[in-house]
């Protein structure tokens, strides 16, 4: 698969819904019913980064729920690329790019969000191919302003942007044209996963898969 083609199959599924779901999983015993609550409440898009013990498992377990697309983030290194495409995952996110991490998922045909921050950065992918680009950390490097700004000079690029996004913020991002959709966590709360509230995950899912978009 050319950057290219993972590029175009990562925007189609970032266009799935305008919040994409960054979830951390400590316990696996809640992967199951937190995808299930959150494709109820209307967000298919689900990013389980690779930051605990259980996370391949968990992708293994989200990956069965019907209507789901199960992605795997904070890809590093090549192997993990190899990992999470054994355990279901349909994409990848990283929060940064690098050439070996790039041909690892072109070689695993997993499309990829690559991560940039800067305009060098946005530039090195778009050569490559890549229209659709993680901005990372969203806040911490210029927020909206920044991506409204960068949108002028590299139009072609549309951007999922995360870090510090919330349900405060989040329609600061969505108004703009060059965002596909927003990553964030407060959709899943820890203390209702810990209490098994998942109705209380899908009322959140919905109020955010109802935010508009630019």
């Amino acid at each position: 698969m050319t950057p290219a083609e993972q590029s175009a199959r990562a925007e189609a599924i970032c266009r799935l819904a305008p919040v994409v779901p960054v979830l951390v999983i400590e316990d696996l015993s809640h992967a199951r019913p937190l995808a299930e609550a959150l494709v109820a409440g209307g967000l298919p898009t689900l990013e389980i980064t690779l930051r605990t013990p259980c996370a391949l498992d968990a992708i293994r377990a989200m990956a069965e729920v019907a209507g789901g697309q199960v992605g795997a983030g904070t890809l590093l290194t090549p192997a993990d690329v190899k990992a999470a495409k054994a355990a279901g995952a349909t994409f990848g996110v990283s929060p940064g790019a690098t050439q070996r991490l790039i041909d690892a998922c072109a070689e695993a045909d997993l499309p990829l969000l690559p991560g940039a921050a800067t305009a060098s950065e946005i530039m090195a992918l778009l050569e490559q191919g890549y229209t659709a680009q993680k901005f990372f950390p969203a806040e911490q490097a210029g927020g909206a302003a920044y991506l409204r700004s960068i949108g002028s000079p590299l139009p072609q690029v549309r951007f999922c942007p995360t870090g510090g996004i919330g349900a405060k913020n989040a329609r600061d991002y969505l108004g703009l044209k060059n965002i596909l959709c927003v990553g964030g966590s407060w959709v899943a709360p820890k203390e209702a996963m810990a209490r098994g509230d998942w109705a209380a995950i899908t009322a959140l899912a919905a109020e955010a898969a109802s935010l508009p978009r630019g």
